[in-house]
């Protein structure tokens, strides 16, 4: 039990290194399609597209993460990003420093 929680726990802190989270992916886009469609905005380092372990589809969201920040704004400037008919859902990912993330101990 504590492995699986040690495993959600850096989970989360390694989407805060993504830039911009993703939702309301159709089933059918697969990540190597995610890249493809983001990569005309700039380059793609990574595209975590996680998978529901249950149903063996993924959970219809994902996060991206570019090389420059200048990307990224490239990505939000678009008004719509539509795949396979579906608009999807985009939200930027707020990086804090260290001295600004809530103590969790508190």
């Amino acid at each position: 039990m504590a492995a699986a929680s040690a495993v959600r726990a850096a989970g989360r802190r390694s989407r805060r290194l993504f830039d911009i989270f993703v939702a309301e992916i159709p089933w059918t886009v697969s990540s190597k399609e995610l890249k493809e469609y983001f990569s005309q905005f700039g380059s793609v380092q990574r595209c975590q597209l996680p998978f529901d372990r249950d149903t063996g589809f993924h959970r219809r969201y994902c996060w991206i993460k570019f090389s420059t920040p200048e990307e990224v704004q490239n990505v939000l400037q678009k008004d719509s990003h539509i795949l396979e008919g579906s608009k999807l859902a985009l939200k930027q990912q707020i990086r804090r420093r260290r001295s600004q993330r809530k103590n969790p101990h508190e």
